[in-house]
């Protein structure tokens, strides 16, 4: 079968390798669509990083080769021994966590603390295939009201939930989204959804501005152009936002949610920084702001497909490009790094 291989630094190649027969526990499934996630453009330039060096203690899996692609869509081709309740043909999307399911954090339900956790995609083949072999735990049902396309994006819109949830949003709650991407935008969406009052967006590229605006943004800011902490103020009767997610993961995003959050304000990191970021603790003590972490998901898919299925959550829009798994580097990976400005998500049919 054709895949997408990671070997290393800046070499993915697209080849034939052999399909995967699931054990048991296990299903094999046929990928229909599957994102390309900016954590694929990290292991592209910079990795490994979330591909593990030594052998991952549930999978073996250490460094390349390894297939790529943790949001996708599927069809069942074959269930393994000892799996009930998923028949070939079924529709299903893969939550991508590879857990224990035995530790204190897997009991608990907290499923991305697990103490052994990896990810499809990373610490075993993942969706840029003609195949994959998951758990059975992985999979969720799509109903018919779930297209292809809308399946590929369950994942980074339980990233979204979980981010609203850890934030403690309040219905009536003002919400700053440092950062429209695909998932600064999908949380955007979600906050709508989950009450807020008014959602700004601060982003520096045009098109992405817009799309947010058309998505139900209050209002839309180019750093670079105006401060947003000011021009919030200004919408806010000088109170600006209860919450501010930072989106993208570097210093002037932290510093930008710092200024568009008000007194006792939090601040959600849900983007991944790769170097340290400094924070200015006179500002958070004097008005006692808070700053929580978000990483990646434990029980949100039935959350994320519910609202997807009944259309509360557009993702249309936000697909660039749809592409062959063939040209997955040249039309999908690089112009993603190197011509942010023309694309969101690009979506690859293996």
């Amino acid at each position: 079968m054709k895949a997408a291989v990671w070997y290393g630094q800046n070499n993915i190649r697209v080849e034939d390798i052999t399909e995967p027969v699931p054990g048991p526990g296990q299903v094999k499934i046929k990928i229909n669509a599957c994102g390309i996630c900016g954590s694929d453009l990290h292991e592209f330039r910079q990795g490994p990083f979330i591909i593990p060096v030594k052998p991952h203690p549930l999978t073996g899996q250490a460094g390349g080769p390894v297939v790529l692609g943790h949001e996708f869509s599927a069809e069942v081709v074959q269930p393994g021994s000892n799996v009930t309740g998923f028949n070939p043909g079924d529709r299903v999307t893969v939550n991508a966590l590879i857990t224990c399911n035995e530790c204190h954090y897997c009991k608990k339900g907290a499923y991305n603390m697990c103490v052994k956790l990896g990810s499809t995609g990373f610490a075993a083949d993942g969706g840029f295939a003609e195949y994959a072999v998951v758990n059975d735990y992985a999979l969720f049902h799509l109903p018919d009201s779930v297209s292809d396309d809308m399946g590929s994006f369950i994942e980074p819109l339980a990233v979204s939930v979980r981010a609203v949830k850890r934030s403690r949003m309040k219905i009536g709650d003002s919400v700053a989204i440092i950062g429209a991407g695909p998932i600064g935008l999908l949380v955007m969406q979600v906050c709508l959804v989950a009450g807020a009052s008014q959602v700004f967006v601060v982003e520096p590229i045009k098109a992405r501005r817009d799309l947010a605006k058309k998505l139900g943004a209050a209002a839309v800011f180019n750093p670079f152009k105006s401060n947003p902490g000011k021009k919030i103020a200004e919408l806010t009767n000088g109170l600006r936002t209860e919450i501010a997610f930072d989106c993208v993961g570097n210093q002037p995003a932290f510093n930008t949610a710092l200024s568009t959050t008000g007194r006792r304000g939090t601040i959600c990191i849900v983007g991944l920084s790769m170097t340290p970021v400094e924070v200015p603790f006179i500002r958070l003590w004097g008005h006692e702001k808070e700053i929580v972490f978000s990483c990646g998901y434990e029980n949100e898919f039935t959350a994320a497909l519910a609202l997807m299925a009944d259309k509360r959550i557009d993702i249309q829009e936000m697909i660039s490009e749809r592409i062959q798994l063939e040209d997955i580097v040249e039309k999908g990976i690089e112009p993603l790094i190197g011509d942010a400005e023309k694309y969101i998500k690009i979506v690859v049919y293996p």
